[in-house]
């Protein structure tokens, strides 16, 4: 059970109290205001196309490794224009050891779609946004908010959790479902845009640094006075179990980094030099396979190579 300064009320709590809500989002935006981590896209000023560029540099990847590319990105690439200009192989190269490089191509073919088709500007509504390469409904709906400030719910894994605890009372929350998880946001968010933003990014940021998957700080938390899983005793989800994270090593994910930074190195890679990187056949030949498919590497009759 989690550490905390408080006694919590020995009941499940089963129904909502939209006053509480009401109070819990209040001192959540208020704490995120005085507390916020000071991630270099958060300082006033950056543009949209930052706003995009961090939000599809940080999926499923800490924001401590992100920040140092960002800034060279932002420095090489500040426009969309910018990057759609570079050529791919610049692109997957400058990407470095990120994770996930395919979000490189997807961030290319967006810049791309802007440029061509939005003047360089990114677009502002959610429904633009969800039709560029790569950028999918968290991503829209990030960027409306944190770009344009516009009141719109924005879900990730994170606000997921703090939802699940402090509003509904659960240790874990259920399975994603889309348009649920946007309706509980939504019944929290604040009328006022301005406040919305604030409480969207209070609430990720809450369940980022506070409301841990596996440790939460309850005893730090500024709403564990307003929390209905505190409140309800911190009840264990039933029947709920944690699926184990996949090891890298020996992954096919490691054999895809290994091949890509071989052809990240060098103009092409032979099929000789990548035995040698991946002596497993198997997961050699998946890895080649879903990096071409990817569209990350391309094979001619020299050997692979990046695509240009």
């Amino acid at each position: 059970m989690p550490t905390r300064t408080f006694t919590p009320v020995k009941t499940r709590m089963t129904t909502r109290n939209s006053a509480r809500e009401r109070e819990l989002v209040a001192i959540v935006a208020r704490w995120f205001r005085r507390t916020a981590r000071p991630l270099p896209w958060r300082d006033n000023g950056t543009s949209a196309w930052g706003i995009l560029l961090s939000e599809v540099m940080a999926q499923q990847t800490p924001v401590a490794r992100v920040a140092p590319l960002w800034l060279e990105w932002r420095e090489r690439w500040p426009t969309a224009s910018d990057l759609a200009n570079a050529s791919p192989a610049d692109v997957v190269r400058a990407w470095g050891k990120l994770g996930y490089p395919r979000r490189a191509l997807n961030l290319h073919a967006a810049a791309t779609r802007i440029r061509d088709e939005f003047g360089g500007e990114v677009p502002n509504d959610v429904n633009t946004l969800e039709s560029l390469p790569g950028i999918g409904n968290y991503t829209a709906r990030a960027v409306t908010a944190f770009a344009f400030g516009k009141r719109v719910p924005v879900v990730d894994t994170n606000i997921r959790r703090v939802l699940a605890r402090a509003v509904l009372g659960i240790a874990e929350p259920e399975p994603p479902r889309v348009r649920a998880d946007m309706d509980l946001m939504d019944s929290v968010l604040p009328p006022s845009a301005k406040e919305s933003v604030a409480v969207n990014a209070g609430i990720m940021e809450l369940g980022a640094v506070i409301c841990t998957a596996r440790a939460p700080k309850c005893g730090e938390c500024p709403i564990a006075q307003q929390c209905a899983w505190a409140l309800a005793g911190f009840p264990e989800n039933a029947g709920r179990t944690r699926t184990p994270q996949k090891k890298y090593e020996g992954s096919v994910r490691q054999a895809r980094g290994a091949i890509l930074a071989l052809a990240r190195a060098g103009e092409t890679v032979t099929t000789a030099a990548i035995a040698l990187a991946v002596s497993d056949n198997v997961r050699r030949e998946l890895a080649l396979e879903g990096l071409l498919s990817d569209g990350l590497i391309v094979d001619t009759e020299q050997g692979f190579r990046l695509p240009e």
